[in-house]
């Protein structure tokens, strides 16, 4: 009985972990809003994200990764740096600056189009090839069309205001008047483009992250190195738009709290998670749990922040969801069929095929030839199944 319970739990395992991986996201997403709503300097508040990230990964990278790591080259140095670039910059400022100028649970709906944008620049770039003929490509297709109406919806329509449950747990009430007259519609606005460019650069992320996975196949000295690479640059950054080095100073407050947590837990061991989720079972199933953390973060703002929710902001959500399911079942499909295309142990084995001409038959009637002399009419044929997958 009890060995049937653990077998149980080890199915379970991967979901538990990913339910695991969308709570601590939701958790980050609360935390930056506070942190907008009490004006602490976002750009520092992503460099130290980065720096405790940093002293996090790189022990662990030289710790597990030590005997199997191979030669460091200056082409994985530079993807690096541009994964630091894309993942860790421009997608981490973009990403804090839209949620302090909209909510967290837009944002987190926004970051529900990634599989549609990473799917767009693939295509564009001729990494992926779209193939419109059949339902894998036309539901592909009209997935992404559908998240990109919900998108445009979700931006330009709020509709009627919903309320759902009244609890007085507001964490930005001392300071909710101020930021609703600063936040207007242009503020708005730009928080929804500041949104669409962190999700477009973490799809250009994961591009140049596919890449560097195939010259540098680690995956803790991969993030090691993108941590690394991410630390300075934002430091860099943040210290172009910040030279108070008072504002620099952590102290026992929300700033530390949110360096520590962001850091360590987030790009840290979520980031682990997922790469054990995926070994353990596929991307697809990683991806499917995406819609948890916009429910689980559109509950706990409304809870704790009390954030309205509106008809267009549940619409524009439900149409990226819905559209995000349908390229998520395209991507699943291919990868099957590429799956089926791959080679078994018995299509690679080498077939021998004697070749026994007339004048070998009468030989062999007459004067039997060594046993070793036949061996000069046999013929080994190599019979391989050479499968070209276009992704």
């Amino acid at each position: 009985m009890m060995r049937k319970s653990w077998e149980v739990l080890d199915v379970f395992k991967p979901a538990i972990g990913m339910v695991v991986v969308h709570f601590a996201l939701t958790g980050v997403n609360i935390l930056y809003k506070l942190a907008a709503n009490q004006e602490l300097n976002l750009r520092i508040l992503v460099a130290y994200r980065w720096i405790f990230a940093t002293a996090f990964l790189v022990p662990l990278a030289l710790i597990i990764e030590r005997k199997k790591r191979p030669q460091l080259t200056w082409m994985v140095v530079f993807q690096a740096f541009l994964c630091g670039l894309f993942g860790g910059v421009v997608t981490q400022n973009m990403y804090v600056e839209s949620i302090a100028l909209t909510s967290a649970t837009y944002v987190s709906a926004m970051s529900n189009l990634l599989p549609a944008l990473t799917l767009i620049l693939a295509v564009s770039f001729r990494l992926e090839k779209l193939m419109l003929k059949t339902t894998i490509g036309k539901a592909k297709l009209m997935g992404t069309l559908i998240e990109i109406g919900g998108a445009m919806i979700l931006t330009f329509y709020k509709g009627l205001e919903i309320n759902i449950w009244s609890i007085d747990t507001n964490l930005m009430k001392h300071n909710q008047q101020q930021n609703g007259q600063s936040n207007g519609n242009g503020s708005y606005f730009l928080g929804s483009l500041l949104a669409l460019g962190s999700v477009i650069s973490y799809a250009v992320w994961l591009i140049v992250q596919t890449k560097m996975s195939k010259r540098y196949p680690c995956p803790y000295s991969s993030a090691a190195l993108m941590s690394i690479m991410a630390s300075i640059q934002c430091v860099i950054f943040a210290l172009s738009t910040e030279r108070n080095w008072s504002a620099w100073k952590l102290r026992w407050n929300l700033m530390l709290l949110i360096a520590v947590y962001s850091g360590i837990m987030i790009s840290g061991v979520v980031v682990i998670l997922i790469a054990w989720c995926v070994h353990v079972r596929d991307p697809v199933f990683v991806a499917n749990f995406n819609p948890l953390s916009l429910l689980l973060t559109a509950i706990m703002e409304s809870l704790l922040l009390e954030e309205k929710l509106h008809i267009g902001s549940i619409l524009g959500a439900g149409l990226i969801v819905c559209g995000l399911y349908m390229v998520l079942w395209g991507k699943g499909k291919e990868m099957n069929e590429q799956a089926k295309l791959v080679p078994t142990p018995s299509s690679t084995k080498f077939d021998t095929v004697v070749v026994v001409t007339e004048d070998d038959k009468d030989i062999s009637k007459d004067n039997p030839l060594p046993k070793e002399q036949h061996g000069q009419n046999e013929f080994k044929t190599e019979s391989k199944t050479q499968n070209n997958i276009q992704t």
